[in-house]
């Protein structure tokens, strides 16, 4: 008799009721220190749940939300439209991509608070300076994820995809955007973190407004309640966008098998 087949088991991200209970001990254990510790230092949950809930009653504060935001996702889409023409670049000429590569790998060494130094210097206008540091630092990552996601491309499937003479279009859409598609949205997802952390040091530094001001503001009247409101305002429009982008991939990947795409 034979045996049934073993299912594969597939880590799936969903927050179910084992990561309601991490976050549920974090604040727990939060609460529990601000009972022992300075109030500067450890506030307590209900203060921080009020700063939260004040922030979307000020429209300052309410701007400075959709500042950020509005930052991030600029950042983000010139990113990766600078990043997948030097991929496609590079994935058509072996020869410009060993003079460009090099260049990128070294940008990714250069730290996000350099940009910004640099940016200061060279630009006047405040939102350049962002859209360029945002640009300069998250540009390496979209470039090598959509070049390895081309690169990944059977190239047994492109010869037989060939021999029916398809079109450009056919075989860009038949094709080329299935294989590089999954990579795309692994990037965004990869990078939006990245973006986030991006745009705060960019804010601290060369902004007069946004979360990283803000997060500025509560840092120079020791308001550590204020400070982790912000923070979390800037978390939940991070998972929010998350999982936008996870619905969208499992839409637009709806034809793989169910194991395979994100829950």
């Amino acid at each position: 008799m034979a045996e049934a087949p073993v299912r594969p088991t597939t880590f799936r991200p969903r927050l179910r009721y084992e990561g309601w209970v991490s976050i549920a001990g974090l604040a727990i254990a939060w609460q529990v220190a601000s009972l022992f510790f300075p109030h500067f230092l450890f506030p307590s949950l209900v203060e921080i749940a009020r700063h939260f809930v004040a922030i979307f009653g000020a429209w300052d504060s309410v701007a400075d939300v959709v500042e950020t935001s509005a930052r991030i996702l600029a950042g983000l889409v010139g990113a990766f439209v600078f990043g997948s023409v030097l991929a496609f670049l590079m994935g058509r000429s072996e020869s410009f991509a060993r003079y460009v590569y090099p260049l990128l790998n070294f940008n990714q060494g250069i730290p996000a608070l350099s940009w910004v130094v640099i940016s200061i210097i060279w630009f006047k206008g405040i939102e350049f300076r962002i859209f360029f540091i945002m640009v300069m630092t998250m540009l390496p990552a979209f470039s090598f994820q959509i070049l390895d996601a081309y690169r990944s491309m059977s190239k047994d499937l492109l010869e037989m995809t060939l021999s029916f003479r398809p079109s450009r279009y056919d075989l860009i859409r038949m094709l080329i955007v299935p294989t590089v598609l999954p990579g795309i949205l692994t990037a965004w997802k990869v990078n939006l973190g990245n973006a986030a952390r991006v745009v705060v040091v960019a804010e601290l530094v060369g902004a007069t407004g946004g979360i990283g001001y803000a997060l500025l503001q509560q840092q120079q009247i020791f308001d550590m309640a204020g400070a982790i409101a912000w923070t979390l305002i800037l978390v939940v429009f991070v998972l929010a966008v998350q999982r936008t982008i996870t619905v969208i991939e499992n839409w637009t990947l709806r034809y793989r098998p169910a194991a395979e795409r994100t829950v």
